[in-house]
């Protein structure tokens, strides 16, 4: 189960984040975004409701990994392993939140900023590393990240979207974490979920092209 989990992140290369989707347009968006080619969803645990979020929309699926971020804790994880997360992600580097997935057999992929945090969270457990928020240091960073630690598959997010998610691919990203460059809140509230699939797929079209 964890090898298949596995290579659904990294298969398509995106991992798409659902930050505050409502029980109203959850269904909708999910879908929207697993049109465009993404086959892993994460949706925040700061989002209301979010064990009932990733149980009703596990059960959409049967090709798509779905999981839970912005995980902080032991107790949010389990909570929302027990709903059916088939991953989850976090901001930082918590030992807590990585023991409690390796005990129940969840991948986690534990945010980190530095080569230190990066090399403590694989080696506490964690399957990936987030470099988290991209942003700050952009694919320059996560190639330095990358460079004196080849053995860790490394996810940058925060900032990332269609436009550069192919260039942080070329620095050695094994995947990308995308949020508002596939989800904008104004695609949301606008019920615009075309424009939703149409981010999806440029940015796997983006991450596909550079890994070629």
């Amino acid at each position: 189960m964890e090898d298949r989990q596995l290579e659904w992140i990294t298969d398509s290369g995106v991992l798409a984040i659902l930050r505050g989707v409502t029980e109203d347009s959850v269904v909708e968006v999910a879908s929207a975004v697993v049109d465009g080619g993404v086959t892993a969803l994460e949706i925040t645990a700061d989002t209301p409701n979010v064990t009932g979020l990733v149980d009703a929309v596990s059960d959409l699926f049967d090709d798509v990994l779905v999981g839970a971020g912005s995980v902080l804790d032991g107790e949010t994880a389990r909570a929302v392993q027990l709903a059916g997360a088939e991953f989850v992600v976090t901001p930082t580097v918590d030992p807590g939140v990585i023991e409690t997935c390796n005990r129940y057999g969840t991948p986690v992929v534990a945010g980190a900023f530095t080569p230190s945090e990066a090399l403590q969270a694989y080696e506490a457990g964690a399957e990936f590393v987030k470099v988290f928020p991209a942003k700050t240091g952009g694919p320059e960073h996560v190639a330095a990240i990358g460079g004196p630690l080849p053995q860790i598959p490394l996810v940058p997010t925060g900032g990332v979207g269609p436009s550069n998610a192919g260039s942080y691919v070329e620095a050695g990203a094994a995947a990308v974490g995308v949020g508002s460059g596939i989800v904008s809140d104004e695609a949301v509230d606008r019920g615009e979920y075309s424009r939703i699939t149409e981010n999806a797929c440029r940015t796997v079209e983006a991450v596909a092209a550079a890994r070629e």
